[in-house]
């Protein structure tokens, strides 16, 4: 495959002059759909648009008429919990012969449709409140390109596989042979029996009396190796089944405020968490983003389980067991595996599956293996659950010899990368754009690259490993872990402050020189703890600044910077999972009236947000009076670590920590923005105890009251 690219840009999402945020999503396990407010979908005109499977687009157009015409929409909503989307139509005048054969808005159609095991279940219930008698023509188009995931998003293919057509049994039935011999059938079922299908078309002609209603039910069931046919379920048994899913995050803290602009940031938020955490043989996962990222990724699952930690550590539960299962045992340059090196990505289309791609299970993240000791050590503090920690402690203790052996190559205690696939991702942080690591002149770095906030990872991931060592009976490698700590926080002051920008360089290329440029990603620093107390402080300041503060939230690079752009999707963009952890950064070093503006700047602009969604990323732009964030066009949205972000901007101006170790939950001084007047949390675990909390805003401080203490709890406050 030659696309004239290099091996970065290659992957890189290609977004068309007609490109916005994707109107509707819905989603369950891997099956998820992009379409319009009509509840349609046009690939052509919007080239994210369908239904997909394991990485394949299943569905790539699906168009309603009433007659020949389209109809007129009255409303499209999902609801709050982003299982269901409804959509509510009438006819235009419908002419024939020149006169009006159905006046305009005769006919009621709803359309109402979910996402159950690997099926889109549709209904059209259509009523006529005409005063006489009516002929309605319901007409379904609709047509499969089984188009691998990185096609939609832009990689060209010199060849692909064969697809036929045909009905059979009353069924229509799309098959597509990959050249990778793998069969995918799209099996399109109707009730009651159409009036007319076809192998791309299903029409009912109606007769309806005045007041009369009719229900016409489609399903689009998506079969592959993995999902053979699934069981036949009419519409109303598929529903009862689909609402019947426990929610995972029902089982932690309950967060309630006086605010209803907060109030609806965080519903959607956990609708949104919900909708992309997703079954696994390995347990629940959150899927990083829709349309581009629907599958596991290491480095989004173990921050988004970062952010949910306090309220919901089910979640880092199932991220730590998946990842263990997952983690690399063998060199395979291919895939930039590592022994002990934790996945960066996994895929199941065919693309993948033929090695046109790299990512069937690709290795190539630098931050993941240390964001997994680190997750495992928070997440032992967080429940004080030793069994659990017991049974992935091997594959602990892995990660950290491929830190020390393969993470630092020339054995300085910092740790690096370099790309060994050919096909692989250049850059491997988070920032993993192709144009992403610079020096202050534009230049691009050359590695082995060492990024400021993968050591901050790594001594969190030392003394978390440290801490679980201990607990577990190995005093020894318990100190040797404190001291690889310590000798890395040592060598990261001297090697990556610099005195004349008052912060941290993002990174130093193969020859030890630092990018002396200002990022977000110093935030992430302070967040793991390895900056010294007073550089910390600068270092928040610069953080803040005008340059790098846009007012919606802090930008990946500051607007000082020769290569800023505001409209780059790492060169000065901002991220709300970002600003998250900078604003636990800067709570972390007591600056919990930083955390409060980005909370702020991130909670006005969910007002100006498709459903009060937060994208995984907008533009830099400055903030302007009266008008929201300038989007960007082709962001993830739903987004599990930007649905994330507002419980870890939460727990940062609150100041907030749960040590079920110690039995205590502590506030350090707690903030609440103006809006909030009181905020309640109940059913906060600690250990096989909780407690209700009460945070009451005043002019000047938030007092804590504690409303049930359930076994034996210590509340601490410091104001």
């Amino acid at each position: 495959m030659d696309s004239g690219l290099n091996a970065t840009e290659q992957y890189s999402i290609v977004a068309a002059s007609h490109s916005e945020v994707p109107a509707r999503v819905l989603k369950h396990g891997d099956t998820f759909l992009v379409f319009d407010r009509f509840g349609d979908i046009n690939a052509q005109s919007r080239g994210e648009q369908g239904l997909y499977h394991d990485d394949t687009r299943y569905l790539s157009f699906l168009e309603l008429r009433i007659g020949s015409e389209r109809p007129l929409l009255l409303s499209s909503e999902i609801a709050r919990n982003n299982e269901l989307c409804t959509v509510d139509f009438t006819n235009g005048d419908i002419l024939i012969d020149g006169h009006v054969a159905l006046p305009k808005s005769t006919l009621h159609v709803r359309r109402a449709r979910f996402l159950w095991n690997g099926v889109c279940h549709e209904r059209f219930l259509v009523t006529n409140y005409g005063l006489a008698p009516c002929e309605a023509s319901i007409v379904l188009r609709f047509g499969a390109d089984f188009a691998d995931i990185f096609e939609v998003r832009g990689s060209a293919r010199e060849r692909r596989g064969e697809t036929t057509t045909r009905v059979v049994d009353a069924e229509s039935v799309h098959e597509y042979v990959g050249l990778d011999r793998r069969v995918r059938r799209l099996r399109v079922r109707c009730a009651p029996a159409p009036t007319r299908l076809q192998p791309s078309l299903v029409e009912y002609v109606l007769m309806l009396a005045p007041g009369e209603q009719r229900a016409l039910s489609l399903s689009f069931a998506c079969e592959s190796e993995r999902r053979p046919a699934p069981p036949r379920l009419a519409y109303q048994a598929a529903w009862d089944e689909a609402r019947a899913r426990p929610a995972v995050l029902a089982s932690g803290a309950r967060i309630e405020s006086s605010s209803v602009p907060f109030n609806s940031w965080l519903n959607r938020s956990i609708a949104d968490v919900e909708m992309l955490l997703t079954d696994t043989p390995r347990g629940a996962y959150p899927y990083a983003g829709v349309p581009w990222f629907s599958t596991v990724f290491g480095r989004d699952g173990l921050i988004t389980a970062l952010e949910l930690l306090w309220v919901a550590p089910a979640v880092a539960r199932g991220v730590l067991q998946c990842l263990a299962d997952l983690q690399a045992d063998a060199v395979d340059a291919a895939s930039d595996a590592e022994p002990g090196k934790i996945l960066h990505e996994m895929r199941e289309g065919e693309m993948a599956a033929l090695g046109e791609v790299p990512f069937g299970r690709y290795y190539g993240s630098v931050d993941a293996t240390p964001l997994f000791v680190m997750l495992a050590g928070a997440y032992y503090r967080r429940t004080g659950d030793l069994d659990f920690i017991r049974g992935i402690w091997p594959n602990v203790e892995r990660a950290l010899v491929w830190m020390q052996k393969y993470g630092d190559v020339d054995g300085d205690g910092l740790i690096e990368y370099a790309r060994r696939s050919p096909g692989g991702l250049v850059h491997q942080g988070w920032k993993d754009s192709h144009d992403s690591i610079r020096h202050a002149d534009g230049a691009p770095a050359i590695g082995p690259m060492a990024l400021c906030e993968v050591q901050g990872y790594a001594h969190a991931a030392w003394r978390g490993a440290a801490t679980m060592a201990a607990a577990l009976g190995q005093r020894t490698e318990a100190q040797q872990y404190l001291y690889a700590a310590e000798r890395l926080a040592r060598t990261f002051e001297s090697l990556f402050w610099c005195e004349e920008l008052n912060t941290y360089a993002l990174a130093l290329d193969g020859r030890k020189r630092p990018c002396r440029v200002r990022t977000s990603n110093v935030g992430h620093c302070l967040y793991a703890g390895i900056a010294k107390e007073d550089r910390a402080k600068l270092a928040a300041e610069t953080l803040m600044g005008v340059d790098a503060f846009s007012g919606w939230g802090v930008r990946t690079v500051s607007a000082l910077e020769t290569w800023f752009n505001p409209m780059s999707y790492h060169n000065g963009s901002v991220w709300p999972h970002d600003n998250a952890i900078i604003a636990a950064g800067l709570s972390r070093y007591g600056r919990t009236d930083l955390a409060l503006a980005i909370l702020n700047g991130l909670l006005d602009a969910t007002p100006f947000l498709e459903l009060q969604r937060l994208p995984e990323l907008f533009c830099g732009f400055e903030r302007r009076h009266g008008e929201g964030p300038t989007l960007y066009p082709v962001a993830c949205s739903p987004q599990a670590w930007a649905a994330g972000a507002v419980f870890m901007l939460l727990q940062a101006v609150l100041g907030l920590s749960v040590d079920a170790t110690a039995r205590t939950v502590s506030l350090s001084h707690p903030r609440l923005p103006e809006s909030i007047a009181h905020l309640h949390i109940g059913h906060l675990s600690v250990g096989s105890a909780s407690v209700d909390l009460v945070c009451t805003r005043h002019a000047h401080d938030v007092d804590v009251s504690v409303l049930r203490r359930k076994g034996d709890v210590r509340v601490l406050v410091v104001k």
